[in-house]
């Protein structure tokens, strides 16, 4: 999917709405578990509910991994029907990958030509030739970490050198990398102060935006602060609409908590 088309999806929905699939097999209505692929079935009834309400899905891979080979059938499950059903859904691999040369290719290779995602999110802390693998893939985005939401991001993101915070340097730094036009970045909801400050450095670029909802991240200073005119944002959520109930409802009880986000952004689009 291009940036162009994302756009469009957009502004057709009336949304800028991701949601993210965390799949707990703890968490999810016990009546799945006699189902022969719980995951898989919990995602595809959450795609069901929700899909005209959100713009992108991100499965969320560890909570794949943890499962074993299962585990990885049910993702492929999971984005092939997505592909197939719903070909408009923007798809983000939530892999935080990152390593050099042929390691970085092989990666991308599995989310973006055997699993056909449409963007997979990388740590830049190795640098370029950590990224610029992803990068080479036509009309594929890597989304890179640049300022997250938890309470670490202090401990490196923030420091200062040559008075500039790291996360600055990422930001000017990848712009110049091979093919930076299919970038995106990771900015935390929680961290809504500093989008005027780095919508300086990269204006245009989309933002995943996590952290909205349970995490405690402000829609509508994100909005204020990091809106551009083709509003360049993706606010995922991820528990607070998936796991709003875990009774045969569930479905219905996510679609419920879906549509009041995505009312609200509708909302702010229209005022914009």
């Amino acid at each position: 999917m291009t940036t162009a088309q994302l756009i469009e999806q957009i502004r057709l929905k009336k949304s800028f709405l991701a949601i993210g699939l965390d799949v707990d097999l703890n968490k999810i209505p016990k009546h799945l578990l006699e189902t022969e692929d719980p995951i898989f079935e919990f995602n595809k009834a959450i795609i069901d509910a929700t899909h005209h309400l959100c713009v992108a899905y991100k499965p969320n891979i560890a909570f794949f991994e943890a499962y074993g080979l299962k585990g990885w059938k049910a993702l492929e499950k999971t984005i092939n029907y997505l592909n197939e059903n719903h070909p408009e859904i923007f798809t983000i691999a939530d892999a935080k990958r990152g390593d050099i040369g042929n390691t970085s290719s092989m990666y991308a290779k599995a989310f973006f030509e055997d699993l056909a995602f449409d963007s997979v999110t990388v740590a830049p802390y190795m640098g370029k030739d950590s990224v610029e693998p992803f990068l080479a893939f036509k009309d594929k985005h890597t989304i890179i970490l640049a300022l997250t939401s938890n309470q670490g991001a202090f401990d490196f993101q923030t420091k200062l050198i040559d008075g500039k915070e790291v996360y600055k340097h990422v930001l000017e730094t990848s712009k110049h990398w091979n093919n930076a036009e299919n970038l995106m970045y990771v900015v935390g909801a929680t961290k809504a102060e500093y989008l005027s400050e780095i919508r300086q450095i990269i204006p245009e670029s989309f933002l995943l935006v996590p952290g909205v909802g349970a995490q405690g991240g402000s829609l509508q200073d994100v909005c204020k602060y990091g809106m551009t005119a083709n509003v360049g944002l993706l606010i995922n959520s991820s528990r607070g609409i998936i796991y709003a109930s875990n009774g045969q409802d569930f479905a219905e009880a996510a679609a419920k908590n879906a549509k009041v986000l995505q009312q609200e952004m509708e909302a702010i689009l229209d005022a914009q």
